[in-house]
């Protein structure tokens, strides 16, 4: 049986969620497959500088800073991270070629980025040829040195925006493998058993009212409390579910106000491919996990952009615009008017035919990339395109 290693971490919530899909996608799919996750924090505790003087891993303070708001100056503070992580490059490989050494494996799937020099230079001194991949579970790289490196290794981009970019750092189509979008958990291809309506009474919301859901990660946002507020005092007919993630301060503080419009608040929870269901639209940060997740539910999406939005996820906001599939705000006090927007005569019909011409199957199309580089340990790029992946079929999840 071959064996897979996925490496993620905790700063925000998508690199665990994307390494998560693609194990459970592997189950699923029934792939004669072994594949372990491993938490790369862990492997690099020990060089952790920010723990070393205030207690706290550098994913722990990310996510703060996320759950806050503070993220004005984000990429000033990005380099210094990447010029850190420089620095400490030779002790980084050093630790990782350790772990190699003692948990062998068949192929290395990063889905993290900044570290995919360390990782490709540490695996290929223990493991000679065996293929390494980087997973990009950004729309775009927010180069230099986030998530493309110039070394020889293979890559799973989601947009042609992004295999340009790979290209453009001297890679070949042997090695650059477009998919069509963001990996997601199986969960969110499943049939649905029930109607939106019925899915608003499950969570005593009114079954023919508008319905938005509000969703900043897996840690929440303050934002969520300003923007719940505003389209309260807009009066727009509309009614909220709002998802805190891990955030248990930001829920019991929503709960805990009268609100004049249903509102419906959640804490951390694995249900969200069932809770989207519910809605007709979908308000949050313009992260890919997010955006694409609402996309796989048919809602539209409005998003902000702008200095406070961290910096690897602004072409996100421009791939919104592109492709109309929602609407994209300075900040979020248009969010009432841009609500009003979404549901005035036909506009909600437009943006999900818009939706559906994306057919994000990337889930089911990169196991197949994966079986070629196990089998060979490359294949063309082009052979692993969607001609290949269209036979591919979701499994019935319960």
């Amino acid at each position: 049986m071959k064996k897979l290693q996925i490496v993620y971490h905790d700063a925000g919530g998508g690199h665990r969620n994307a390494a998560v899909a693609l194990r459970r996608v592997v189950e699923f799919q029934n792939r004669p497959w072994q594949v372990e996750l491993v938490q790369l924090q862990q492997i690099l505790d020990p060089l952790d500088v920010l723990r070393r003087f205030t207690g706290l891993r550098i994913q722990e303070c990310y996510n703060a800073l996320l759950r806050n708001g503070w993220t004005l100056g984000s990429e000033y503070l990005l380099r210094v991270l990447q010029a850190t992580i420089r620095v400490y490059h030779r002790a980084t490989v050093k630790l990782l070629t350790a772990h190699w050494r003692s948990n062998s494996a068949d192929l290395l799937i990063s889905v993290v980025p900044h570290f995919n020099r360390a990782l490709c230079e540490s695996w290929r001194a223990v493991n000679g040829t065996k293929p390494f991949a980087t997973i990009l579970t950004d729309l775009a790289d927010f180069p230099p040195h986030f998530w493309i490196e110039k070394q020889s290794q293979h890559f799973v981009c989601g947009t042609e925006h992004a295999v340009q970019q790979a290209y453009a750092l001297g890679h070949d189509a042997r090695h650059v493998f477009r998919v069509s979008g963001m990996i997601l958990r199986p969960e969110f291809y499943a049939p649905v058993d029930s109607s939106a309506g019925q899915l608003r009474r499950e969570i005593s919301l009114e079954p023919a009212l508008p319905t938005g859901l509000v969703l900043f990660g897996g840690h929440g946002s303050s934002a969520m409390w300003k923007i719940a507020e505003r389209i309260e005092a807009s009066a727009v007919p509309v009614q909220l579910i709002l998802i805190c993630g891990k955030n248990e301060g930001l829920a019991a503080k929503l709960r805990s106000r009268k609100w004049r419009m249903p509102v419906h608040v959640v804490g951390f929870t694995s249900e969200v491919h069932r809770i989207m269901r519910a809605a007709d639209f979908f308000i949050g940060k313009p992260g890919p996990g997010s955006i694409s997740e609402a996309l796989a539910c048919n809602l539209p999406v409005i998003i902000e952009c702008n200095a406070w939005t961290l910096p690897q996820e602004r072409f996100n906001a421009e791939w919104v615009r592109q492709k109309s599939v929602g609407v994209v705000l300075k900040n979020f006090r248009g969010v009432a008017h841009a609500v009003q927007e979404i549901l005035k005569d036909g506009a909600l019909a437009r943006y999900r035919a818009n939706i559906q011409t994306l057919n994000n199957r990337a889930t089911f199309e990169i196991p197949e990339i994966l079986s070629g580089l196990l089998e060979t340990g490359e294949i063309e790029a082009g052979a692993a395109g969607r001609e290949k992946t269209a036979s591919v079929r979701a499994p019935a999840v319960a």
